[in-house]
């Protein structure tokens, strides 16, 4: 409709795409502003993250850090927060439920985060070759042997998604994933927030795709 013709034509047409943007994220996320997306992981993105991490340093520690993400949906603050004894009961087995102490949550809420049967058993292999020096270690090891902090463990990850080519992926992409995959397994909304902890609907909005394929199976259910 607007052409850059020299007099601020293509300026003005600028402005109304700014302002049908900020209209639209106001309407569906209750704030005038887009945040920028990480990329959700297709399930071709997750095989090519394991293949690549199955022939790097580290292979099962990061496999495990992987799919602990991908299975919980918890954030790299809360990742990285984990006690071995949060996970590993006095008999050296794997816990069902990993309790996140409110102090390392966004929200300051204290949350329970349940072990699925692949993660389960994928944190069985790892703790078979990891032995902390206590209890009270870190779950996941960094390479100094003292745990990784929020930024060190989100450097990781955004170092491992571009060697593999996923350049729009972050440590949040996991648990975008995550939130997205139970959307798409018509899980109820307001047990999609007590999983991912989140407070308010529109900031689990946020994180869910919609796309032709997921629409297409939506009327079909009609």
């Amino acid at each position: 409709m607007y052409l850059d013709d020299g007099f601020g034509q293509n300026k003005v047409a600028q402005n109304h795409k700014r302002k049908y943007i900020k209209d639209i994220a106001k309407l569906w996320l209750g704030r005038s502003t887009m945040s920028k997306q990480a990329k959700t992981l297709t399930e071709q993105d997750v095989e090519r993250v394991l293949a690549y991490i199955a022939k790097n340093k580290h292979p099962v520690r990061n496999r495990a850090m992987f799919l602990t993400m991908l299975n919980t949906g918890v954030r790299i603050s809360e990742l990285v927060s984990i006690s071995y004894f949060d996970a590993v009961d006095d008999e050296g087995n794997i816990r069902d439920e990993i309790m996140l102490k409110a102090e390392n949550t966004k929200t300051k809420e204290a949350r329970t985060i349940f072990v699925n049967t692949r993660l389960h058993k994928e944190l069985t292999d790892y703790i078979a070759v990891y032995k902390p020096k206590s209890k009270t270690s870190k779950l996941f090891y960094s390479q100094k042997g003292d745990g990784f902090t929020a930024n060190t463990g989100a450097q990781l990850f955004h170092y491992l998604y571009r060697r593999v080519g996923l350049v729009t992926a972050s440590s949040h992409s996991a648990r975008r994933t995550f939130i997205t995959n139970l959307s798409e397994r018509c899980v109820g909304i307001r047990v999609i927030m007590s999983l991912s902890g989140h407070r308010q609907l529109s900031s689990v909005q946020a994180y869910l795709d919609c796309n032709a394929d997921q629409q297409r199976k939506a009327v079909n259910l009609l």
